[in-house]
């Protein structure tokens, strides 16, 4: 059975250039009788060539959310619209075990920590190369003999060690050492195996959650330069989920900032950053780092705690912790609109005037 057989497509408008389309998703968690809204109506397009960069504190949701459109757990309500190679746009929320199968090999995800995401049991080759041995296993003595043809792409051990060094060394490892295991190796070379991995199956999309935040700043700038030449080399497209900033504005085309599971505003990388529309974003952009001792920083304070997201405050999530709160702020939800050219959800995004990044700092 064919790849485009397997996939049932659904009737959707999806403009051509558009890869990924969430849509209204959403994740509740329960324990004990008590429900947790992890990820709450979250909707956003990726472009293919883009990459999307997701942001917000610890808790806000934003890996909850990748993990869903990968499907690594499973969305609670909404759409995670995708189309494949071949061309068909899927639910990939909605897709069986089979059809994930046809379609798995085109997304996949660079995980947060080097160090526990690997096996320390196997071998660099054998980990860089277990997603060749899931999906394209090697032809047995049995199929040769009876020369079986399965429907399935066969490949053979010498082909598999020749794939596998290749992509080795397109993200800078050196193919001498893939017989070690990773515990030889540093956090930067554990993170191109992790990387390597993802890409051995020639995928169009990958989501990188937190893929740099365990590591030092100067291997950050090698990681983050690396998946820059690699998207040109490849043609991929990133979700990039990340609490750093500066890390964002470095390589997201648009930025998406979340805050307690909603996300509070999505837009261009450079106009979200010189003019933020949402009181959150705007005190987010004020501790952004600057490498350089003389100059002063002007922080925003937030106020308080994130609020428990079991038991959330009523009217706007932000009115709490936020300087510019209103009656009607605290008692009514405000929706994700259109304002100045990208989407914010506070009912004063027209009439605040908020402070951005001062790019002339980094000068």
């Amino acid at each position: 059975m064919s790849e485009k057989e397997r996939l049932t497509p659904v009737h959707a408008e999806l403009p051509e250039d558009v890869i990924l389309s969430v849509r209204h998703v959403s994740k509740n968690f329960t324990s004990k009788g008590v429900c947790v809204r992890a990820v709450s109506d979250v909707s956003f397009d990726v472009r293919k060539g883009e990459t999307i960069g997701i942001v917000g504190e610890s808790g806000c949701g934003k890996t909850t959310l990748g993990r869903c459109i990968v499907r690594a757990i499973d969305a609670s309500e909404g759409e995670v619209l995708y189309r494949t190679l071949s061309g068909e746009v899927v639910d990939f929320t909605k897709v069986d075990k089979e059809q994930m199968k046809g379609i798995r090999k085109e997304i996949q995800m660079i995980f947060q920590d080097p160090y526990s995401s690997l096996d320390p049991r196997m071998t660099v080759l054998d980990i860089i190369g277990e997603p060749i041995q899931a999906n394209y296993p090697p032809k047995s003595l049995l199929h040769r003999l009876l020369g079986k043809d399965d429907g399935k792409e066969h490949m053979s051990k010498d082909e598999r060690e020749a794939l596998v060094k290749d992509i080795a060394a397109k993200v800078g490892l050196n193919t001498t050492y893939l017989m070690r295991y990773p515990h030889a190796f540093s956090g930067g070379q554990r993170q191109r195996i992790g990387i390597a991995r993802a890409l051995i199956l020639k995928p169009q999309l990958i989501v990188c959650d937190e893929a740099v935040s365990a590591l030092d700043v100067s291997i950050q700038a090698q990681i983050i330069n690396l998946l820059r030449d690699l998207q040109k080399e490849l043609d991929l497209t990133y979700l990039f989920i990340s609490h750093d900033l500066s890390v964002v504005e470095h390589i997201s085309d648009k930025v998406g900032v979340m805050y307690l599971g909603r996300m509070v505003e999505f837009g261009e990388t450079e106009k979200l950053f010189a003019s933020p529309k949402h009181p959150y974003t705007e005190a987010l952009l004020s501790a952004v780092p600057v490498a350089d001792p003389d100059v002063e920083m002007d922080r925003i304070p937030l106020t308080g705690e994130i609020p428990n997201p079991a038991n959330p405050p009523s009217g706007c999530y932000f009115h709490e912790r936020c300087r510019y709160c209103t009656q009607r702020c605290m008692e009514e939800a405000p929706a994700l609109r259109e304002v100045d050219g990208r989407m914010v959800a506070c009912h004063l995004a027209e009439e605040l005037s908020l402070r951005g990044f001062d790019y002339s700092q980094e000068a």
